[in-house]
């Protein structure tokens, strides 16, 4: 049966890609609201409920989300999957390419709705004998829907006793945490042999790395801008945590911590530092989750803590210094679960450098290509934003058993084989909710008309299907099943965004390969904490997001005895 979903607004949902547009979307754009249908604002709760609720029996994946995303207790959303974006929102994400100003392109508006479906609504410029040459057809073909040839959850039944640093050492375990501890004695020790023996050191022990991490990641809830914090006697002091390490020996831990304490001869990658932990990282991420059909490839918010860049002035915004690397990642659309992680540095050479992947959006695919290395034969779905969707590339990718729906713009995507009458925009704009959609093979180039033209190349869903969006104002407008879906499914690394991205570690060290480092340490607590979530221990003790993290603090410092499950 093929679904029909209830969201909001497209654009709203691509606010996932680009440090650009993440940044505005975080700092200019309210909080995403949860969509209020009129029928229920008007007493017709029943009509407005039977919607919801027959939309959402029709997308199996991701029946398991309002659990794992709504924090212990009631929840104000679990009544309805998907976020919407205000009618005030920013239209960050590039995606329509008219002159005119986009910001309320999806906004409700009082236009009619129309259910009418115009493919033959061409623009002034269109060529249908170019397109033709070209391969592109308005014939229109049923496309079936990608069979999932795997399973997907958990791999380990973790018991109901498991305790938060469980679930976390699933992913960073002792065997792990003991290399940082032999790394970070011998860097001290060549250190010092170099430089002069440092009075009072003694070699780090395993507790002592245990706890200096609960200290970094205690920051993460606390969101003080230093973790030296903790021994202070100012509002981000923490005393039940202060006495199990004194400040000194922690600064002294500080000093000297590392993941590898010496370059190898044979290496030249700029993340040498922190590589075999990426590595293990990665290979834990593999091993304890199997991802749902549909995915996504984006760029995480990751970005400077709010509460900062709300207090700070102009000038200390300035002297703040800029990242140097870009992190992407391939996320479940249905959990949250982030699956794999890849890096680039600014200073890379070649076409690897970041710089080089900014000015040309092509180059992109190399960023699709790392993270679906392990994706063949399994008819993954994955969503992108304009800067990966590209023909050659969803092409290339599908005879690897994996499958697109990109959104695609004129100015950030490689347009290269797509017909120009579909890239460009009519002189007479159309109704809300008419589109025009041509197909090459499997692969269908839809243009939607939204109070803005938004156009998504795709080549798993089919063009003959249709879906409809529903709107706070403006009720239901139609769409492709393929708008519908990259909709419903990017709302919900939306919400992750929202809940989980205000729980990242916010000790800022000056080092690239210790900013890495801090930040896929959060990336796993976060993936803990889902499959903590999807596990019988919450059932036991729902503990929210911030409960865990508090939780696996203590745990860590040896303030509460942890679960015996390794």
């Amino acid at each position: 049966m093929l679904p029909v979903i209830p969201t909001d607004k497209v654009c709203g949902l691509a606010c996932c890609w680009g440090a650009d547009s993440a940044r505005v979307w975080k700092q200019g754009a309210p909080a995403c609201p949860p969509v209020v249908f009129p029928a229920m604002a008007e007493g017709g709760g029943r009509r407005g409920k039977s919607l919801l609720e027959a939309a959402r029996s029709r997308y199996e994946s991701l029946q398991i989300s309002d659990d794992v995303f709504g924090e212990s207790g009631e929840d104000d959303s679990s009544g309805n999957p998907f976020y919407s974006t205000s009618a005030e929102s920013e239209n960050i994400c590039g995606s329509s390419d008219s002159d005119e100003d986009e910001s309320t392109v999806l906004a409700d508006g009082p236009s009619q709705l129309t259910r009418e479906k115009s493919p033959e609504t061409h623009s002034p410029l269109d060529s249908q004998s170019q397109d033709e040459e070209e391969g592109w057809s308005s014939l229109l073909r049923e496309v079936p829907l990608p069979v999932f040839l795997d399973t997907s959850g958990p791999t380990r039944k973790m018991p109901a006793s498991a305790s938060a640093i469980d679930f976390f050492q699933l992913f960073v375990a002792d065997n792990v945490i003991m290399n940082m501890v032999t790394q970070t004695n011998m860097y001290a020790k060549k250190f010092q042999e170099k430089f002069g023996v440092e009075e009072g050191w003694t070699d780090v022990t395993l507790p002592e790395m245990k706890a200096f991490l609960g200290y970094v990641i205690s920051t993460s809830s606390h969101h003080c801008e230093s973790v030296l914090s903790i021994w202070s006697s100012g509002f981000y002091s923490n005393k039940s945590i202060a006495l199990i390490m004194p400040q000194a020996r922690f600064e002294k831990i500080l000093k000297y911590f590392h993941i590898v304490a010496f370059r190898s001869s044979q290496t030249s990658n700029g993340l040498y530092k922190i590589q075999p932990f990426l590595d293990s990282l990665q290979h834990s991420f593999d091993c304890t989750f199997k991802p749902s059909q549909t995915q996504v490839l984006h760029e995480p918010l990751i970005d400077e803590d709010p509460v900062f860049i709300a207090t700070c002035t102009e000038r200390e915004l300035r002297k703040r210094k800029k990242r140097k690397f870009s992190l992407w990642v391939r996320q479940c659309t249905s959990t949250g679960f982030i699956c794999q992680i890849h890096i680039h540095l600014k200073e890379g050479q070649g076409i690897d450098g970041l710089d080089t992947l900014k000015n040309k959006p092509q180059l992109h695919s190399i960023v699709a290509k790392n993270l679906c290395q392990n994706s063949s034969g399994k008819n993954y779905i994955i969503f992108t934003g304009p800067s990966i969707t590209s023909l050659n590339l969803f092409e290339e990718f599908e005879k690897q058993g994996i499958y697109f729906c990109g959104l695609l713009s004129t100015r950030k995507s490689d347009c290269t084989g797509l017909p120009p009458s579909m890239l460009n925009n009519s002189d007479c704009p159309p109704s809300r909710g008419q589109y025009r959609i041509k197909m090459k093979g499997s692969m269908s180039l839809i243009c939607w008309y939204n109070k803005g033209h938004f156009r998504f190349l795709t080549n798993a869903y089919s063009p003959t299907q249709t879906g409809v969006i529903i709107k706070r104002k403006s009720g239901e407008i139609p769409c492709p099943l393929a708008v519908e879906a990259f909709a419903a499914h990017l709302s919900y690394i939306c919400k992750y965004d929202d809940k989980y991205s205000k729980y990242f570690i916010s000790h800022k060290p000056n080092k690239t390969w210790q900013q890495v480092f801090w930040f896929v340490i959060s990336i796993a607590i976060n993936n803990a904490y889902i499959l903590y979530k999807m596990s019988d221990a919450y059932q036991v003790k729902r503990y929210s997001r911030a409960q865990f993290g508090e939780r696996l603090v203590r745990e860590l410092l040896g303030l509460n005895e942890p679960s015996t499950t390794h």
